[in-house]
């Protein structure tokens, strides 16, 4: 199916020919970004365990193994991580290049591990027997997230989650209310 195709039928274009066909009717709806990208890691990771020497079987997999592809990943990193010695340590602009190496982002081996995670258990892995959701790889993913930071010099804090204005004043609006019913009540009695 091509993408005008797809585009066509989601604009209730009539390009496509006559009132489409049983094929047209089997296929499934294109998947979400997110599930494209789910599929993607999740055969890149298959496609690392099998490239291994000797190839390891997905019901052999630990958390080792996961350990050792974000490792394997790092170096078609992007981001730049100064090294303890750099001068640039701790210095959120540097203001001039450096050696030290190149790794992927924390928050995309975070994002990679919730998606593989997830694949894992929608292809048949038991929850109890996960290796993305092992102990271990929350405390890499914890390291990674907090040297990274370091190296920047921007300690990582957790994202509050925004107020809802709108809750926030009816929750203040049903606060005064109370109080004024208590205050009539007080005074009334």
């Amino acid at each position: 199916m091509s993408s005008s195709k797809g585009k066509d039928i989601a604009e209730g274009s009539s390009r496509s020919g006559g009132g489409g066909n049983a094929t047209d009717q089997q296929n499934p709806p294109p998947l979400s970004r997110y599930e494209s990208q789910k599929r993607r890691d999740w055969n890149t990771f298959g496609q690392y365990l099998r490239n291994q020497r000797p190839p390891v079987a997905l019901s052999q997999c630990n958390a080792n193994h996961v350990l050792d592809f974000l490792r394997y990943l790092d170096q078609f990193g992007k981001t730049k991580v100064h090294l303890q010695g750099c001068v640039f340590f701790g210095q959120p602009e540097p203001p001039g290049p450096c050696t030290c190496p190149l790794k992927q982002a924390w928050g995309s081996l975070d994002a990679l591990i919730g998606r593989l995670r997830a694949a894992y258990e929608e292809n048949g892995g038991l929850p109890e027997t996960n290796p993305f959701a092992s102990g271990a790889i929350r405390v890499y993913l914890r390291e990674v997230r907090d040297s990274q930071a370091k190296a920047r010099g921007i300690p990582y804090k957790k994202k509050k989650k925004k107020r809802n204005p709108m809750k926030a004043m009816m929750t203040e609006l049903k606060f005064s209310h109370a109080t004024v019913d208590l205050l009539i009540n007080m005074h009334g009695n």
